[in-house]
């Protein structure tokens, strides 16, 4: 297992979660919820800087067969820009289920989807993240792929 801080990033439409990983790379802790649009990439470049991040994983959501998304290429999209911006390592990750997942944990602890709404996707990437992290450590190779900043220019 490679030690250092991992940065989480669950991309959605409205939010964009994060959470980061201790030094050791074994547990993912929740950050922040950041406001999609103005602003987003160069917030998350600042976090990355803040933890003194080794890499950035995304989560890439495919569909429960593994195919395209809708937001598929948005996430890819951002991860680019990410990529670009930040100058650190950005590798996407599969995310499949990782929002219902979060939802179940939050609505487990008694919280409505309405209160969870803040930090649902915070939790997202937890998960996102922590799946990153137990997949590094039992195959022993980093998780997903790294995206290269120029493609699809």
């Amino acid at each position: 297992m490679r030690p250092g801080v991992r940065l989480g990033v669950d991309v959605g439409r409205a939010r964009i979660g994060l959470a980061r990983s201790d030094a050791h790379g074994m547990l993912a802790m929740p950050v922040e919820t950041v406001r999609r649009g103005g602003g987003d990439v160069e917030r998350i470049v600042a976090e990355i800087a803040e933890s003194e991040a080794m890499e950035v994983v995304v989560g890439l959501p495919l569909s429960l067969g593994g195919g395209e998304t809708a937001s598929t290429e948005d996430a890819r999209s951002f991860a680019r820009r990410l990529a670009a911006a930040s100058g650190a390592p950005v590798r996407l990750v599969d995310e499949r289920l990782s929002t219902v997942s979060a939802q179940r944990a939050l609505h487990q602890q008694g919280r409505s989807a309405r209160a969870s709404r803040p930090v649902i996707d915070q939790v997202a990437a937890v998960i996102i993240l922590q799946h990153a992290l137990d997949l590094e450590r039992s195959g022993g190779i980093p998780p997903g792929a790294v995206v290269d900043p120029d493609e699809g220019q």
